[in-house]
């Protein structure tokens, strides 16, 4: 009868994992933007709003949780951090997709696309660490993996200062130069979203090691 009435602690993880799934989902339509026609964006960035919007209410869901759960399984403000993180995460993306959509992009350079999938990479990367949180037996792999995240973030400064450098060499159109640069940056900073969650993730391991 008690047990009925303690602080379940799993709905963290079922609401941390929700959000994950969130962050990846996103990721995959942004790569899908960046192959689509400009008839097909609109829906692919709607998608993305949802998305977007469903993480937003994740996030509200896991703050009201904290404050009514006496014993929660990391430090609060590890927990705020967690999901704020990846909320910015999202909301990085939906900046890039609304840039795409406002900006009239016609056509997004194979620089573009691989800074896509290098956050999608990265995303892939979120979605399994918060997974492991449960179980932080797991703590080496979810180390080695925030390895890899921070490896794919330094991937995306490389690709993003040689996509910039190449830009302001070759492109003639300086509006073109604007929004190919605000576009790059939007990118580099998914994947900057990303490694902040690994960092906290990090320090939650190496704290309950």
């Amino acid at each position: 009868m008690f047990g009925r009435f303690m602080p379940r602690e799993g709905r963290f993880f079922e609401l941390f994992n929700a959000h994950a799934e969130q962050v990846v989902l996103a990721a995959e339509q942004l790569v899908a933007l960046m192959s689509a026609s400009q008839e097909g964006m609109a829906p692919i960035v709607a998608a993305i709003d949802e998305i977007e919007t469903q993480a937003d209410k994740i996030t509200h869901d896991t703050v009201a949780l904290l404050h009514t759960t006496y014993i929660t399984p990391f430090d609060r403000d590890a927990i705020h951090a967690l999901v704020n993180e990846m909320d910015d995460i999202v909301d990085a993306t939906q900046d890039v997709a609304e840039g795409i959509s406002l900006y009239n992009l016609r056509r997004l350079t194979p620089d573009a696309v691989q800074l896509a999938e290098l956050t999608l990479s990265c995303a892939t990367r979120v979605r399994h660490i918060v997974g492991l949180l449960k179980d932080l037996d797991h703590g080496r792999d979810i180390i080695s993996t925030c390895r890899e995240i921070e490896r794919l973030e330094s991937d995306c400064d490389r690709v993003m200062r040689t996509a910039l450098a190449r830009v302001f060499r070759d492109e003639r159109d300086p509006l073109q130069v604007i929004k190919l640069k605000a576009i790059y940056e939007g990118l580099e900073k998914i994947s900057d979203a990303c490694e902040n969650v690994s960092k906290v993730i990090e320090g939650l391991v190496l704290e309950n090691l």
